[in-house]
């Protein structure tokens, strides 16, 4: 059987992760929760437990994988960082996205860039909701919080979306390194220009605090960490907010009593990042041989840290392929653990489950799918919809 099993994961492809990973993650839990898969050059950790115990271990799992992909493209991340380095970064652009701030500074402008994107298409009926509300709300909310308000939208959209294609390109695809090394140049020249104007004139973003901070950071540290956030800080709240939208939509009887009870919205959100993990994958790198998941490691060992797949880990889910927003206890690991927990954390909670979510349904009354074109998925290092065509009452 253990050959059985180990032959299926080197079978995998990454164009089946792409178009639906997930009944192959329920093989890989069930049966070789440490697998190597060629196609990835990496083993795939697909177990709860296991990623419970690898954040909480750091010295044996590190963020600072060599020939890493994200470094490649962004360069020196303080997620590819662990430590005194790690930390330092960190705790520069902390002060922008604490809870306070967010519900003080960030969260009122969010809500203003919800209103203005729905009253632009509102009285039309129609929209694919990807394309004009999620997608542009999540680049302009994005560019407030940093401190790039003067860059376009659409500008943020495309780099990053050519970034993170670039961090997930292991099929080695040379249009794809194109893209994402034009895409990083861009963003390198918006935050210089950023620099220069929060060196004088200081604000609440987080470019001006890692310019200001106790242990300021350079201007290349603040450039190669503004890259990181526009990666994930873009693309995963555009997703949450899309696969939220279209969960309530599909879910009638719970669309209902969060209708009833607005409050209700925050366990959507985190019923989302759940069911449908943004960031579906990242990397890690041991530091010396170790076992894991019934498998020995070799030191520098690889290692792809499925998200995705934790959250539906039917140890620790009953129904983990069902979205319910009545789940207790919930312990998903969408925002990672460890020092490495996600940042952006408390924004993606207040921009989609406080204000996307419950701006569209109250709204765009009769909210609906619309049938127009089938409704797609893609992605497996990210994941999410590709679009959201709706309708709505007028």
């Amino acid at each position: 059987m253990a050959q059985v099993i180990d032959d299926f994961a080197r079978t995998i492809q990454l164009d089946e992760l792409w178009s639906d990973p997930y009944p192959i993650y329920r093989t890989l839990r069930e049966n070789q929760p440490v697998a190597w898969v060629p196609a990835a050059n990496r083993y795939l950790l697909t177990r709860h437990s296991d990623i419970a115990y690898l954040e909480k271990h750091p010295e044996i799992f590190s963020a600072a994988e060599t020939h890493s992909l994200m470094i490649r493209v962004m360069g020196l991340t303080m997620l590819r960082q662990d430590g005194a380095d790690h930390l330092r970064e960190r705790k520069a652009a902390e002060p922008a996205l604490r809870p306070r701030m967010v519900k003080q500074r960030w969260t009122p402008a969010f809500q203003r860039i919800a209103d203005e994107l729905i009253d632009g298409f509102r009285d039309r009926g129609e929209a694919d909701l990807f394309t004009e509300f999620a997608a542009p709300m999540a680049a302009k909310c994005l560019a407030a919080v940093l401190g790039l308000a003067d860059v376009p939208a659409q500008d943020l959209q495309t780099w990053s979306q050519a970034m993170m294609d670039g961090t997930g390109n292991y099929a080695d695809d040379p249009v794809v390194w194109q893209r994402a090394e034009s895409a990083a140049r861009g963003v390198e020249r918006a935050v210089d220009a950023a620099i220069e104007r929060l060196s004088a004139h200081p604000d609440d973003s987080v470019i001006s605090a890692m310019l200001h901070a106790e242990d300021p950071l350079t201007p290349r540290q603040i450039r190669d960490n503004i890259k990181l956030f526009i990666g994930g800080g873009l693309n995963e709240p555009r997703d949450a907010t899309t696969v939220g939208t279209y969960a309530l939509l599909t879910h009638p009887e719970q669309r209902a009593r969060v209708e009833a009870d607005p409050s209700r919205f925050k366990d959507v959100f985190e019923e989302t990042v759940r069911w449908v993990a943004p960031i579906g994958m990242y990397p890690r790198q041991t530091t010396m041989e170790t076992e894991l998941g019934g498998t020995v490691l070799p030191a520098g060992a690889k290692l792809g840290i499925v998200l995705a797949s934790a959250n539906r880990d039917e140890s620790v889910f009953d129904n983990p392929d069902t979205f319910d927003i009545d789940r207790t206890g919930r312990v998903h690991l969408a925002f990672g653990g460890g020092p490495h927990f996600c940042l952006g954390t408390w924004t993606a909670r207040a921009q989609v489950g406080a204000v996307a979510l419950p701006t569209l349904f109250r709204r765009l009354p009769g909210l609906r799918l619309s049938g127009a074109e089938p409704v797609r998925w893609g992605g497996w290092v990210f994941r999410g919809l590709l679009n959201l065509p709706a309708r709505w009452d007028v």
